[in-house]
C-alpha cells in the first residue's frame, strides 16, 4: 500500500496533455510528464484493501478485471511513494516484460478493478507504470542481460507483436536460441504499424525494446512472411519447437450496399499507410487530406482513425458506432470489480470535438448502404438509428424506420475489430483451428495439435488487448521450456 489514509488527503491527478489544437499538427507524444513529488502523492492513494484485485486478471463477464499478467501493483505503488524507484522497477519487471508498451496503450483493467474506485476514483496505475519504466530508462538501469547458460535448444517465434515478443524474451532467459521472424520491414506486430505514434512512439519505444533484445542474443528477422518467403515446412527441420504469434490480423468486413465502391478501406490499411508513411518520411499511400471521413466502428482503432484523420488534415470526420451512448456511472448490471462500461472521451474525441466543436460519435447508429456520384466515386454513406430488441434471447439492432441520414463521405474506414488469424500459414503446417478460426491450442499446454507447435496471443485466443498478448506470450513460453527441458523455472 501507499500512505495510510493517503486516498483520503489525495485527489487522483494524471498528467496535462498537449493543447489538442497543438498535438494535432504533428505526430509527436501528447502526453507530458509529472513530478517526482505529484508521483509520490498519487501512489500514496494505494489503500491497504486486504484483497487487491488490481492483480487478479480474471475475466468478468467477458471482460478483463484486473491485470492480466498480475502486475503487483499497491507493492510499487507503495516503492514510488517511498521514493524507491529502482526497487519499483525491480518488481515491475517481475511480471511485465514490456511496461512501456502497457503504459502508454493498455486500458488499465487495473484501475477497472481498484477497491478504491468503489468509492472514489481510482489510483493512477497506468501512469505509475508508465513512469516506473521512463525512470528507468532515463537513469541508465534497463540494460541488456548477458544470457551465461545456453541450453543448445533453438526455438522459432513467427511474429513480433507483443506476445511474440514476450515469449521470445523470456524463451531467451530460459537459454534457448530464439529466431523471431516478421513479415514487415520494421518489428513490434500491430503496435509498429496499427498504433500510431502519438499513441506509440516508433524509434524511442518499440526500437529502443528491440536494440536491447538484440544485445541479449535473440536473432530477428524482418521482411521475412514464414509459408512465403521461409518454406513453413523448414521451421520443423531447422528448430526444436515454433511458437505461433500471428495475430488476429482478419479484418470484419460490412455487408451493405455500395461496399464495392473506391474509397472504402479497413481501418487498419489506413493507419498502417499513415505510420509507415511517417517513420519512411514519404507521402501516404491513403489520405484522409481535404476529405469527409466518416469512421465505421468505436474502440480504440475508431479513435487513432479519427486522431489520425485530423493529423492529415480532413475536411471533417465522423464517428459511427452501432451500440448505444453509454452512461456516465455504472449500471446495477455492471458491478465492480467489473471493468465499467461508462462514458469516456479519448484522445480522438477531444481533438475533433476540440475542432469541429462537437464530439465526432454517433451512438445507435448504422450504416444501410454507401452512395456514389454519377462517375462511380464515394459521395456518401446512409445512416438510419437503430434500437435494441431483443429476440432468441439476445438483444438485436433493428433499424428505426424514418431515421435515415445522408453524411457526406470522401473517405470510409472500417473498424469494426477482427475476426481471426490468416489462415495460409497454419494450413501449410496442418495446424487446427477452432470454430472461431482461432488456433486450436489448450490453456494448460498451449500446445497446438502439431508436436512442438505452439500458439499464443491473438492468434490463439483472438483479438484482445496488448496485457493478455503479453500473458499469453509468457505463458507459452513458460509451457515450450517445459515441454523442451522436462521442466521449467520461467513464471
Amino acid at each position: 500500500m501507499g500512505k495510510v489514509k493517503g486516498f483520503m488527503e489525495f485527489q487522483r491527478a494524471l498528467p496535462a496533455d498537449r493543447e489538442p489544437l497543438e498535438r494535432i499538427k504533428d505526430w509527436q507524444e501528447f502526453h507530458k510528464e509529472m513530478t517526482s513529488g505529484e508521483l509520490q502523492n498519487q501512489g500514496a492513494r494505494c489503500m491497504d484493501c486486504g484483497t487487491p484485485y488490481c492483480h487478479t486478471g480474471m475475466m468478468l463477464s467477458g471482460m478483463a478485471s484486473g491485470c492480466p499478467i498480475h502486475n503487483l501493483v499497491p507493492e510499487w505503488n507503495d516503492y514510488v511513494y517511498n521514493g524507491f524507484w529502482h526497487e519499483a522497477y525491480d518488481r515491475l519487471i517481475k511480471t511485465n516484460n514490456f511496461p512501456e508498451f502497457t503504459g502508454r496503450v493498455c486500458p488499465a483493467p487495473c484501475e477497472g478493478s481498484c477497491v478504491l474506485g468503489i468509492i472514489d476514483p481510482p489510483v493512477t496505475i497506468k501512469n505509475i507504470e508508465y513512469s516506473i519504466i521512463e525512470h528507468a530508462f532515463s537513469e541508465g538501469w534497463v540494460e541488456p542481460k548477458q544470457i551465461l547458460n545456453r541450453t543448445g535448444k533453438r526455438v522459432a517465434v513467427v511474429g513480433s507483436g507483443p506476445s511474440g515478443l514476450a515469449c521470445a524474451d523470456q524463451l531467451n532467459k530460459a537459454g534457448h536460441g530464439v529466431t523471431v521472424f516478421e513479415r514487415d520491414d520494421r518489428f513490434g506486430g500491430l503496435m509498429m504499424y496499427g498504433i500510431p505514434n502519438m499513441k506509440l512512439d516508433k524509434k524511442l519505444v518499440i526500437d529502443r525494446r528491440i536494440d536491447l533484445m538484440k544485445q541479449e542474443g535473440i536473432t530477428f528477422m524482418e521482411s521475412t512472411e514464414v509459408g512465403v518467403d521461409y518454406p513453413a515446412d523448414k521451421l520443423l527441420e531447422e528448430f526444436d519447437a515454433v511458437v505461433l504469434c500471428t495475430g488476429a490480423t482478419k479484418p470484419r468486413n460490412l455487408a451493405a450496399e455500395g461496399r464495392e465502391i473506391p474509397g472504402i478501406h479497413f481501418a487498419m490499411d489506413f493507419l498502417r499507410s499513415s505510420t509507415k508513411a511517417m517513420v519512411d518520411q514519404s507521402e501516404p499511400v491513403l489520405s484522409s487530406a481535404g476529405k469527409h471521413v466518416v469512421v465505421i466502428g468505436g474502440g480504440d482503432t475508431g479513435t487513432d482513425c479519427v486522431a489520425t484523420s485530423l493529423r492529415q488534415g480532413c475536411k471533417s470526420v465522423i464517428q459511427i458506432e452501432i451500440m448505444p451512448k453509454p452512461p456516465l456511472e455504472r449500471q446495477p448490471d455492471n458491478p465492480w470489480p467489473e471493468w465499467p462500461k461508462t462514458f469516456k472521451v479519448d484522445y480522438g474525441q477531444e481533438e475533433a470535438a476540440s475542432l469541429q466543436g462537437d464530439d465526432p460519435r454517433k451512438y445507435s447508429m448504422m450504416t444501410k448502404k454507401f452512395l456514389a456520384d454519377g462517375h462511380g466515386v464515394l459521395q456518401a454513406v446512409e445512416v438510419s438509428r437503430v434500437e435494441w430488441v431483443k429476440a432468441d434471447g439476445s438483444f438485436r439492432p433493428q433499424p428505426v424506420a424514418g431515421t435515415e441520414e445522408i453524411l457526406p463521405a470522401d473517405l470510409v474506414l472500417l473498424a469494426m475489430g477482427f475476426i481471426g488469424p490468416e489462415e495460409h500459414l497454419l494450413q501449410q503446417l496442418q495446424v487446427v483451428q477452432d470454430e472461431r478460426s482461432n488456433i486450436l491450442a489448450t490453456d494448460a499446454t498451449y500446445l497446438t495439435n502439431r508436436e512442438r507447435i505452439f500458439a499464443a496471443g491473438d492468434a490463439r485466443r483472438g483479438q484482445s488487448l496488448v496485457v493478455w498478448a503479453i500473458h499469453e506470450g509468457r505463458a507459452a513460453a513458460r509451457e515450450c521450456d517445459r515441454f523442451l527441458m522436462g521442466e521449467t523455472h520461467l513464471p
